[in-house]
């Protein structure tokens, strides 16, 4: 079915979900460029050997959720097929996403992102979860890698594999999925072995995600102890100090409720009993000197979850109101050269696999308008 309405032009990327691709259609009725996102079939170990046993969970939770959302800062779904047990989206194509710009920032050498486009891509972040929170969605899985960004600068929040409503949900959102949110970008209250957790846990992601841009890497980059059963889910707790090493030690006086977090007591094994926070030591340490930006960001990384700031309020935080100097379509007053994403071509079959890469890196230049 896929062949029948798609050109695909190269490869992009794999995943442990499965493999995306850049086409076009072939109906010219139907112009443009779509990124691909085909699952692997869901499978289970049987008699030595994997067995499929159906379509991809990952996929019917990212296909429900959507085919109900519109919003200029969502990636928008065009098409879903299904063959068998053989899924694929299509989605519209964004040109970059925001780990492969801030890894273009680091090279040759490091050089800072503007100040405007900082704002921008922060906004429209916030702008596009704030759409889902009020929707009754959590992401759960925040990070640059997942941030899509057109060749004009829009931001289209993506990956919606994690997503789940959290209104009137008939189990915990624990119970289905007992490990959200990549390590690095994951709130203090799911280290903490939270069963119940709200929308704060995005507003976390997105702070690790606003302090990434500034600084061209991850704040807090622990190192994650792996799962040795799908039912045991171990406090990690190297992720936990590099978090405590910056925001100083979580307190019942900062977090009201602290002691009843199920992995509370593991706070005791750290061999230094109280940091300070240090946030805004870290923040000038990286040529950061907006003090609204400072204070963004301090709502954003609030240890207790009920203070953190909400989507909707950081939206109209002064750190976007004070300066004007910015524009909610990211490169539209700038001259910004990225790289397109690189390309390669891959046998339609799995097994076998040709590395030459396709020239199609080239530049994307947004002039003054």
């Amino acid at each position: 079915m896929e062949k029948k309405r798609y050109n695909i032009l190269g490869f992009i990327s794999a995943g442990t979900y499965g493999k995306v691709y850049k086409a076009t259609a072939k109906d010219s009725k139907q112009p443009g460029i779509f990124a691909i996102k085909r699952f692997k079939p869901e499978s289970k170990f049987s008699n030595g050997q994997n067995v499929t046993n159906g379509i991809s969970q990952s996929a019917i939770r990212e296909i429900s959720l959507c085919r109900e959302l519109h919003h200029e800062n969502i990636v928008n779904l065009v098409d879903v097929m299904i063959d068998g047990t053989n899924i694929s989206m299509v989605f519209e194509y964004a040109e970059y996403d925001l780990l492969q710009i801030i890894q273009f920032h680091l090279r040759p050498r490091p050089h800072p992102i503007p100040k405007s486009i900082i704002k921008s891509f922060t906004w429209q972040i916030l702008n596009g979860i704030a759409y889902l929170h009020e929707n009754w969605i959590l992401h759960r899985d925040l990070k640059p890698a997942n941030i899509l960004i057109t060749e004009e600068g829009v931001v289209k929040v993506g990956d919606l594999g994690l997503g789940r409503i959290f209104r009137d949900s008939l189990q915990s959102l624990y119970a289905s999925d007992r490990v959200v949110v990549t390590i690095w970008y994951r709130a203090p209250e799911l280290l903490l072995g939270a069963r119940n957790y709200t929308p704060a846990i995005d507003m976390w992601a997105i702070g690790c995600v606003f302090a990434e841009i500034l600084a061209l890497g991850p704040l807090f980059k622990g190192e994650e102890m792996k799962m040795e059963t799908k039912k045991v889910v171990p406090f990690q707790k190297n992720q936990m100090l590099r978090i405590m090493e910056v925001l100083g030690t979580p307190t019942e006086e900062r977090w009201p409720g602290l002691s009843q977090y199920p992995e509370y007591h593991q706070l005791a094994t750290y061999d230094v009993q109280y940091w300070n926070n240090l946030l805004p030591q870290w923040y000038h340490s990286v040529k950061a000197n907006d003090p609204d930006g400072l204070d963004l960001l301090m709502k954003l990384l609030e240890y207790d979850p009920s203070k953190r700031i909400s989507a909707k309020d950081a939206l109209s935080h002064s750190f976007f109101t004070r300066d004007s100097n910015w524009n909610k379509v990211a490169f539209k007053d700038h001259e910004v050269r990225y790289p397109r994403r690189r390309i390669s071509v891959e046998s339609e079959e799995p097994s076998v696999k040709r590395s030459a890469a396709v020239p199609l890196y080239g530049l994307s230049k947004h002039t003054k308008l």
